[in-house]
């Protein structure tokens, strides 16, 4: 398809594909060139920069939502513009997209979390009646109050570990009194020489722990509670999402 695509059109298209894929994760093909997106409150923009791996053209819908997995552009609201919103790539092409804080209140004493989705459709199909797949993103967007007290890298030090017994079996739980959400990479239990890897997080918020919140990680492998020496081994992802490994004890 060469012809030039009017905005009005695409979004009908994508938001139509989108309406009937349910926007299933696949192997999209355009690369977003980070994992997590910090946006400093004292910035006027940010931008996100991607990268079309693709063989053909695709058309790349992007917004950002509060957390609903199953958003869509319609319903999604949210402080921030994303420019451009609508947009064809061309195979091994690049394109910025830049994100705007329109300065709707948010709270100041701690991170607000939101998610920045990007949905890639086919241009064009190669062969009549060919079926079309749309492939979606998410990554996590941290917007970050200016003058927190103490640092981010500091945050992963200061959680509080206790273990439980619950009727489902152990588990470990963890409460953040910082300021700065933290993501987990991985989360063991030592005690006695052995390892109890927490179970799969369901969901990218099930690998966090919000300010002021707590998360607790099932332990399958762990059959009755622990002794009093037993110590957590967790990883953390920093800004850059570089991994950080960590140790505490555990309280009862």
């Amino acid at each position: 398809m060469n012809a030039i695509f009017t905005s009005h059109w695409v979004a009908r298209l994508i938001a139509l594909t989108l309406a009937l894929s349910g926007a299933a994760a696949g192997h999209a093909s355009v690369v977003i060139g980070t994992t997590r997106i910090i946006y400093p409150q004292r910035d006027k923009e940010v931008t996100v920069r991607l990268e079309s791996k693709n063989q053909a053209p695709v058309l790349v819908q992007v917004w950002l939502d509060s957390g609903d997995e199953h958003s869509t552009p319609d319903r999604a609201t949210v402080p921030f513009i994303a420019t451009p919103p609508i947009f064809r790539m061309d195979p091994g092409k690049q394109q910025v997209v830049r994100l705007a804080y329109t300065g709707d209140t948010l709270p100041t004493e701690q991170e607000s979390l939101f998610w920045l989705n990007l949905l890639e459709v086919p241009a064009h199909s190669q062969e009549a009646n060919q079926l079309q797949l749309a492939f979606r993103s998410r990554i996590k967007l941290f917007f970050r109050p200016s003058n927190l007290p103490s640092g981010v890298d500091a945050a992963p030090g200061k959680l509080q570990w206790r273990r439980e017994s619950t009727a489902q079996g152990q588990v470990l739980e963890v409460y953040n009194p910082t300021p700065y959400y933290v993501t987990f990479e991985q989360v063991e239990l030592l005690e006695s020489r052995q390892r109890h890897p927490r179970k799969a997080a369901s969901s990218g918020a099930g690998n966090m722990v919000a300010p002021g919140d707590r998360t607790r990680f099932e332990l399958p492998s762990l059959k009755t509670p622990p002794g009093s020496a037993a110590t957590v081994e967790f990883q953390t992802l920093d800004d850059y999402g570089v991994r950080n490994t960590h140790s505490a004890r555990v309280s009862t």
